[in-house]
């Protein structure tokens, strides 16, 4: 299995009056950024199988503009990537086929937890994705076994090779 796994792009800060944390948006310059980054994603990442996202809008807006950078694909609600736990995410992750691409799309800090977990490092704090950033791990066997870490990106590097 490959695993892609991308942080929702710039959202409207947190604690901004009258938006609740749940229902904050990307703002204006969040959607552009990731509209290039995304194309950078479709030029190095084969079109993922699934694209699973946390219901949050932030996230929700984020996969779909990467859905359309790959064209037919549909982003998948995966309530577990909104709650931060590992344990459910990596069960939903388990359970597509072992001959996928699947793409997670969520929050910090469960997604450095993710990818810490799958890299066999206890520090995920190393390994923090950026918002609109994306990494990219092989898993040859069970998630448990952990993978091997094929790339690790930030959102400029990706925007520039959405640009090229």
């Amino acid at each position: 299995m490959k695993l892609l796994i991308i942080r929702h792009a710039i959202a409207v800060p947190r604690g901004t009056p009258g938006v609740p944390d749940d229902e904050r948006p990307l703002t204006p310059k969040g959607k552009k950024r990731f509209r290039e980054a995304a194309r950078g994603l479709a030029r190095i990442a084969r079109r993922p199988d699934v694209i699973l996202t946390s219901p949050l809008p932030r996230a929700l807006q984020t996969a779909t503009i990467a859905a359309k950078a790959w064209g037919g694909v549909k982003p998948t609600i995966e309530p577990a990537l909104a709650d931060a736990n590992i344990t459910k995410v990596v069960a939903a992750i388990e359970a597509r086929p072992r001959d996928t691409t699947v793409a997670v799309v969520g929050h910090e800090p469960a997604l450095s937890a993710l990818l810490a977990r799958l890299l066999g490092s206890p520090a995920s704090e190393r390994l923090t994705l950026r918002k609109g950033g994306a990494a990219l791990v092989d898993l040859p066997g069970a998630l448990s076994a952990g993978g091997r870490l094929v790339w690790y990106l930030r959102p400029r590097i990706l925007r520039s090779l959405g640009r090229n």
